[in-house]
């Protein structure tokens, strides 16, 4: 039997999840670790020979240590879960804390699996998966994600089912005012507290120096103003970089992007609000020179200060697309400048929309560029050094006058309904080989080349999270459809005519099936014969 990453990734997205001790304890494979939200946020292996699923799931997981990799036991390493392994004065509550944390994921997270034979090369195999993953499915990998905040509620039915006495809820209480203190001891500013999440604060800002900053965000809607996310790269001056990456809640009623980033309402529960993060941001960049890629970060930050009414920071703005420009031209009409297209041309590894990854890309792409043409970059952190400094080549700096001028462009663009047009990469956007699981249901892998499409035409997972526009996709004899595509599955939404392309091509699996770009928003779809 074949197995193929696509495959794979398909499964796990659609397995249904099972309590953690049901994992398999004779098996190897692939295995998702599922939230207290019932969201799937980690991909992972087994891949050790003499380690089975439920061996990795139930065991390390959920029970060992959290700062490891043991991710259950990391992200709700919180509230009255709390405890710090390496305090043996703290042990004997923190051991009652653990051991209500084990209780809790038993009670209210889950897994998915999938067991795979040991002859196959497992590693490589969820090497391939998480390369293809989106990104709110491997939100925990690398650590991408913060501990939650203690889930109350559900902490209490786990209590009530275990009907503990006085000893352990004091105990367990203890460890929550530790856990608090430690909060307190880390953060730069405390935030209001509220009635259910206890006391809330902002991400601590690292201490410097620094010589630039690069900042990134992701939003909740098509308003600008509805940052949920802010990534910031710091670099220092040995050209190291430090992530400083925040939640933010929006307080929007309806999400549009979280099938982009990964990023929903549950998630961003007890964060601060913008407002609560800019005094952090204000501070921490004052007379900073700040990076951008592309104009829309600058723009989001002057609209959510804007929402709050708030004075706009005066950073001293840098676009890093300006400078990728100036360093590789040859990339104008040959895959653009963006953060995809510079991804694959400078080997970049990062994960696109999370703003902390986003931020460091492109601090990345500045540090590579000037080691290309360090005309281009400007690398002072102070405003006056900025302004009297006389560099060559790219010349970044903007008076009041440019500045003016650009609000006056935001503004426009932030009121106008027409959609940005997608910039025309290349004829050929990508292939694909189809699977027997493509002919039996009637669908089309477009993962390795999913980023390509134009963002305004990717929706959720179902129907009622359609994109706002559809492309045109023509598939042979005159007939063409069209269709917005699905972001989570990376499949075109509309399946009817793939059923007929395939019959009267009379594909079978391991064909060829290549997708063009005819103009922007229209799409050929062709099948070539696999060679015998």
């Amino acid at each position: 039997m074949r197995f193929t990453a696509e495959e794979l990734l398909s499964y796990l997205l659609e397995a249904t999840p099972c309590s953690t001790s049901r994992a398999p304890r004779d098996s190897r494979g692939l295995y998702g670790l599922v939230d207290h939200h019932g969201d799937l946020r980690y991909i992972g292996s087994t891949s050790s020979t003499d380690q089975t699923l439920y061996e990795r799931i139930h065991q390390r997981h959920r029970t060992g240590s959290e700062g490891m990799s043991h991710y259950f036991s990391q992200m709700y390493n919180t509230g009255r879960m709390w405890r710090d392994r390496k305090n043996p004065i703290t042990k004997t509550d923190g051991d009652i804390a653990k051991t209500l944390r084990n209780e809790f994921i038993v009670d209210h997270c889950r897994a998915v699996w999938l067991q795979l034979p040991d002859t196959l090369d497992i590693a490589a195999l969820e090497a391939e998966v998480l390369s293809l993953a989106p990104s709110h499915a491997i939100a925990w990998n690398r650590r991408g994600m913060l501990p939650y905040d203690e889930p109350v509620h559900l902490v209490e039915a786990t209590l009530s089912r275990l009907r503990w006495g006085t000893r352990e809820r004091d105990a367990i209480e203890r460890q929550r005012e530790r856990f608090l203190a430690t909060m307190t001891d880390r953060v730069a500013a405390p935030i209001l507290t509220t009635a259910t999440a206890g006391q809330i604060y902002v991400t601590p800002f690292p201490k410097g120096p620094f010589c630039f900053f690069a900042l990134d965000v992701e939003t909740a809607t098509h308003d600008r103003g509805s940052i949920c996310q802010i990534g910031i790269a710091c670099v220092r001056p040995d050209n190291s970089i430090e992530i400083w990456t925040t939640y933010v809640d929006p307080k929007v009623d309806r999400w549009v992007f979280t099938y982009l980033h990964g990023i929903s309402a549950r998630m961003v529960r007890g964060a601060p609000t913008f407002s609560d993060v800019l005094p952090v941001l204000r501070d921490a960049l004052k007379d900073a020179t700040v990076y951008q890629h592309s104009s829309f970060d600058r723009s989001a930050i002057a609209a959510a200060c804007g929402k709050c009414g708030q004075p706009v920071p005066e950073w001293n703005w840098r676009d890093s697309v300006h400078v990728a420009r100036a360093a590789w031209p040859e990339l104008k009409g040959n895959g653009g400048h963006g953060l995809a297209s510079l991804k694959q041309h400078l080997g970049l590894v990062f994960e696109h929309h999370h703003a902390g990854e986003d931020a460091r890309a492109a601090a990345e792409v500045v540090l590579r560029a000037e080691e290309v043409r360090p005309a281009c970059v400007q690398r002072p952190t102070q405003a006056k050094q900025i302004q009297s400094a006389n560099s060559g080549g790219l010349d970044l700096r903007e008076d009041r006058g440019n500045l003016e001028t650009e609000v006056l462009k935001t503004a426009i663009a932030l009121t106008s309904q027409t959609p940005a047009p997608h910039e025309h990469l290349s004829h050929h956007i990508g292939t694909t080989e189809l699977t027997q699981g493509n002919i039996d249901n009637n669908h089309i892998y477009l993962n390795s080349f999913f980023d390509k499409f134009p963002a305004d035409v990717i929706g959720g997972s179902n129907r009622a999270s359609a994109a706002l526009r559809e492309i045109t996709v023509d598939w042979g004899d005159d007939a063409t459809v069209t269709t917005d595509l699905d972001g989570t599955k990376r499949f075109f939404r509309k399946r009817g005519w793939i059923r007929k392309f395939f019959e009267q091509k009379n594909a079978q699996a391991g064909d060829i099936v290549v997708i063009e770009e005819i103009e922007p928003y229209r799409y050929r779809v062709v099948l070539k014969r696999r060679l015998s």
